[in-house]
Parts: structure tokens; sequence; C-alpha cells
């Protein structure tokens, strides 16, 4: 999985040894960590942009994120557009959760997905909701789910 970076632009070439090496230097800096994962999407014209992110949460000392963009020509509905955000955070929090359990790191999987139904991306809170407790994840929405509602927002 390539084209990770960090916040300033600087490039991370490989996305599970820069995780594991920010849990150690965390974790010898005496920092308790909070991994949560989400992914939000824009569309532009004929193009989709997905911005997923690896927000790491120190407890009580701030935190910052890994950003990973992507761009698709394929046409969605709004539905699959949030389904596809959730399956592009999973996808993540898949390849790296034998880390966080290696190193007792608690995840989370966010949807921007609200929960107010009066709102259309409500569609998918069944599907989204089940897809990331099937796999074995903790699952926020919003209004809780800043890592896609707020983090990923902002990157995409």
């Amino acid at each position: 999985m390539a084209k990770w970076r960090r916040f300033n632009g600087e490039r991370i070439p490989i996305i599970k040894e820069a995780v594991e090496q920010t849990i150690i230097r965390e974790h010898k800096a005496g920092n308790k960590l909070k991994v949560c994962i989400g992914s939000d999407s824009q569309v532009r014209g004929k193009v989709t942009e997905f911005a997923t992110v690896i927000v790491f949460l120190r407890e009580k000392k701030g935190g910052f994120m890994y950003i990973h963009n992507d761009r698709t020509e394929q046409r969605m509905s709004l539905k699959e557009r949030m389904l596809m955000e959730v399956a592009k955070s999973i996808d993540i929090a898949y390849r790296l959760c034998n880390l966080f359990d290696q190193y007792n790191v608690d995840l989370e999987v966010h949807a921007d997905i609200n929960t107010n139904p009066q709102f259309e991306s409500n569609a998918a809170l069944k599907e989204a909701m089940g897809y990331i407790l099937g796999m074995g994840f903790a699952f926020k929405a919003k209004p809780n789910a800043f890592a896609s509602s707020s983090c990923a927002d902002k990157v995409v």
C-alpha cells in the first residue's frame, strides 16, 4: 500500500513499519496511545477523491495522523461511497490490527455516517456498523467519528 504521508507532506514508504516504529517511540516516551482509523470522500466532477487517516491519540497529550489519498472515476451512489469509505478504513485496520494487539493499543474504526435518519448518509449506517463490528473492530459514527468527519475531511 503506497502513498502514505504525514500531515507535513513527508512520505511514508512502508506504513506498517512506520506505525510500529511510532508505537515503539510513543511507548518509550511514556505515552498511552489509542488509534482511530477513518475515511472521507468528496465528489469533484467525474472524480471521487478519498482520504484515509490513521490518527494516533496520546492520552492527554494531543495527537497526529498519517494520511493516504486516492481517487476513482467510478460512479457511485451516496450509499456506495459511504460503504467504500468504510471498506478503505477496514482494509488498513485489518492490515495493522496485529501490531495494535501486539503493543496493546486500542483501535477504533470511524465512519463518516450520520446516526440521524434525517441525513442521507444514514442509509449506510446499518451495513457500515455490521461490517466494522463483524470484522471485530470498535465502531464510531457521527458525531463521535472525528477521524473520518474531522481529520480525513480536512485532507480529502
